[in-house]
């Protein structure tokens, strides 16, 4: 699991890229808020976070049993930790924006729109 990468995943690294291009400034990776968003427009209260599909838990019901009790346990954390983290961006009044890993290497425009439309 060291060898996981945490931040500037090719993902993050696509999405932030596009973005540039748009002409968008950002900040990336802030400690200071809950969950250390990917992705942060600080003027628009905005928080990005770009999942992976099987750390995050996507539709994790649907396939946990298939796991040993060990990542179970390490998934189900990770969903919860995310949640509590949702909750109080939303407690701060920022908006959060999840993006997951299947949903950018499907159609990176629709989630680059989704971003587009929150921080106008």
């Amino acid at each position: 699991m060291s060898r996981v990468k945490q931040k500037d995943t090719d993902l993050e690294l696509m999405v932030r890229s596009r973005l540039r291009k748009l002409g968008y400034k950002f900040k990336t990776n802030v400690r200071n808020l809950p969950g250390r968003p990917d992705i942060v427009f600080p003027n628009a209260k905005v928080a990005v976070f770009i999942d992976g599909d099987f750390w995050h838990g996507f539709r994790f019901p649907a396939w946990e049993h298939k796991l040993r009790r060990f990542w179970r346990r390490k998934i189900a954390m990770n969903r919860l930790r995310d949640r509590r983290n949702f909750r109080k961006f939303r407690a701060m009044h920022w908006q959060v924006i999840r993006i997951w890993q299947h949903q950018i290497k499907a159609d990176l425009d629709t989630c680059l729109r989704r971003i587009s439309s929150s921080i106008k």
